[in-house]
């Protein structure tokens, strides 16, 4: 049984750690408004731009002068997978979730006899995959000591991916986030990047017609890299607010839980205290008895 001195000192160790993890919450809650108004903006302009880039892609068709970025290389045997993940920790499960989602894609690109490769982005997803799979990562990317994500840090990352893509490292790109819903709700989002895969063109065409200058293969090869690009930095900023969310809700939970420890030591020291003091008495009464 511990002593009483023990039970205050770990009373004390607690309260202190409920400090630090509600100041984390407050934190989180100020960083995740940021965040998701970001993510939430970004939202109209990136499904506008796929919804025109995929009108470009049906009109192009299966055209053999169709951008090497939309056409693919013709084979699908080597994939690239870019991992996106936070820089710090004590988030809940949002790394974990994606790390899962990316492992269970590369077993079974592997056991259909494919080549994977790895790109990371951000500390805790590659610390998580360098355990089981650090023959198949090519590269990272460390954004550490970036405060806020800005466009700029999607180009870098996509030059990097289109370079490797350019020289003939891989077939298909795939990126994996967690897609924002609430503080509660983080999806984890796989999505192909390379070859493009564009959805919602077809409404558009069929409601507007248009005529491009100069003709879409032209304008297919000048959007496409940028549309990396676009898709790489919603990605960022949904991950972003999916990291703050998961961060605000896990520290409000060991808040909680720091709480109820706090009850139950105070209970087990007044209980222990009291034990001691009736002991005492004991022993006074008995002594006065014994005289």
């Amino acid at each position: 049984m511990p002593s009483l001195k023990d039970l205050k000192n770990r009373i004390e160790s607690v309260k202190s750690t409920r400090k630090i993890t509600k100041a984390m919450q407050m934190v989180a809650a100020a960083k995740l408004r940021r965040a998701q108004e970001a993510a939430e903006a970004s939202r109209p302009y990136a499904e506008r731009f796929n919804g025109v880039m995929a009108s470009l892609a049906a009109s192009v068709g299966d055209s053999t002068s169709a951008p090497r970025l939309l056409s693919g290389t013709g084979s699908d045997d080597v994939h690239l997978l870019v991992v996106m993940t936070s820089e710090r920790g004590l988030c809940g499960g949002f790394n974990t979730n994606i790390v899962k989602l990316a492992k269970s894609k590369i077993e079974a690109l592997r056991a259909a006899g494919k080549t994977v490769k790895v790109l990371t982005v951000g500390k805790k997803g590659r610390e998580q995959l360098k355990r089981d799979y650090e023959d198949l990562m090519i590269g990272h990317v460390d954004l550490s000591e970036v405060k806020r994500i800005g466009y700029g840090n999607a180009q870098d990352i996509a030059r990097d991916v289109l370079g490797r893509f350019d020289a003939g490292e891989f077939d298909v790109a795939t990126i994996f986030f967690a897609k924002f819903n609430s503080v509660i709700s983080q999806d984890p989002t796989a999505l192909q990047i390379i070859p493009a895969a564009f959805e919602g063109g077809e409404e558009d065409s069929a409601s507007t017609l248009y005529d491009y200058e100069p003709d879409e293969e032209a304008i297919l090869a000048d959007l496409l890299p940028r549309g990396v690009a676009t898709q790489i930095f919603s990605a960022l900023l949904e991950n972003g607010a999916s990291e703050q969310g998961a961060r605000m809700s896990a520290m409000d939970n060991a808040t909680r839980n720091a709480g109820e420890m706090i009850d139950k030591l105070t209970i087990e020291y007044n209980r222990s205290r009291q034990a001691v003091i009736t002991n005492e008495l004991i022993e006074i009464i008995s002594g006065a008895e014994a005289l």
